[in-house]
């Protein structure tokens, strides 16, 4: 039985593309256009810059050495040696698939970053990115000691290309994913809102908990209020606040979303998709699933909107 964070993961089914560095050196500033479907994990190896989400109210974050930083909701961002200067576009300036290489950018010698690249795949990737925090930012010595270790094996694994190097790599660049979030999770205060904040929260964790592990029992607010250990009314605005909808409605559309990977990975019927997730009716399971999905369930295995 998974966890409901390595359940998330497994959804998303991330395949890493290894850049093993980013050299760049002088003025520079990148606009980072081509985060759309990916998750981006990076370490500063050498030197300094500044990372800023776009949006209105976004602070900029300055990146000193050791520090650690994933973008895994999609958003555009800026890196820059300069936020003030006119960014260029990455996609147009830099080669997007050049593995296990360090890239120079503007003569290097500045500022040095490594890291991985993930494509996230699954028609739900893009619903269940904007569940996490837009960026994840680590700074302390002893959370950076633990990405480093990953980062400088994994530099290590394409520097030296013995057999075998690629998938040894990949599979520390997924350690170094899982190991950002569990961090985050770690570290996250409680007012924090998103799926992780609501992970990491010691009672709305604990209902997360239940629900990922068994989706299709027929969960009530008072059982889910329970196994938290609060009234009704707290857990329900407390998770509303936190994640954005009722309880209910968070069962519901993490039911439909196991469903939909059923659809389209599987070949059992409906009528045993509609069981596996709580649902003895197949007429109510496609009621439900078109309501929350946009189409009804055959046409979105056929890859039809809704």
């Amino acid at each position: 039985m998974m966890d409901p964070l390595s359940e998330l993961l497994s959804l998303l089914k991330p395949r890493s593309y290894i850049t093993a560095g980013f050299d760049a050196g002088g003025d520079w500033s990148l606009r980072l256009d081509d985060l759309a479907g990916r998750i981006k994990c990076y370490a500063v190896i050498r030197g300094s810059c500044w990372l800023r989400l776009e949006g209105e109210g976004e602070a900029p974050i300055h990146l000193t050495e050791g520090d650690c930083f994933v973008l895994p909701s999609g958003r555009h961002a800026r890196i820059a040696s300069d936020l003030d200067l006119k960014p260029v576009l990455a996609s147009r300036s830099l080669s997007p698939d050049r593995d296990g290489e360090t890239v120079v950018y503007n003569g290097g010698g500045d500022v040095l970053l490594a890291g991985s690249r993930f494509e996230v795949s699954g028609r739900h990737a893009e619903s269940l990115l904007q569940t996490l925090p837009p960026v994840i930012h680590l700074s302390r010595a002893t959370d950076q000691a633990l990405l480093r270790w990953c980062i400088d094996l994994m530099m290590q694994e394409l520097r030296e290309g013995r057999p075998g190097a690629a998938l040894v790599a990949q599979q520390l660049a997924h350690m170094m994913l899982v190991q950002t979030l569990r961090i985050y999770m770690d570290r996250t205060p409680n007012d924090r809102m998103g799926w992780l904040a609501a992970l990491a929260h010691p009672q709305l964790g604990a209902a997360l908990g239940v629900v990922h592990a068994d989706p299709g029992h027929r969960w009530t607010l008072g059982e889910l209020a329970g196994t938290a250990g609060m009234s009704r009314t707290v857990f329900a605005r407390r998770f509303r606040e936190v994640l954005g909808e009722t309880p209910l409605g968070y069962v519901t559309r993490w039911r439909m979303i196991l469903a939909a990977e059923r659809l389209v990975s599987t070949r059992a019927s409906l009528g045993e998709i509609a069981q596996a997730v709580g649902y003895e009716s197949e007429n109510a399971f496609n009621v439900a699933f078109k309501r929350v999905m946009g189409a009804a369930p055959r046409r979105y295995a056929r890859g039809e909107a809704g």
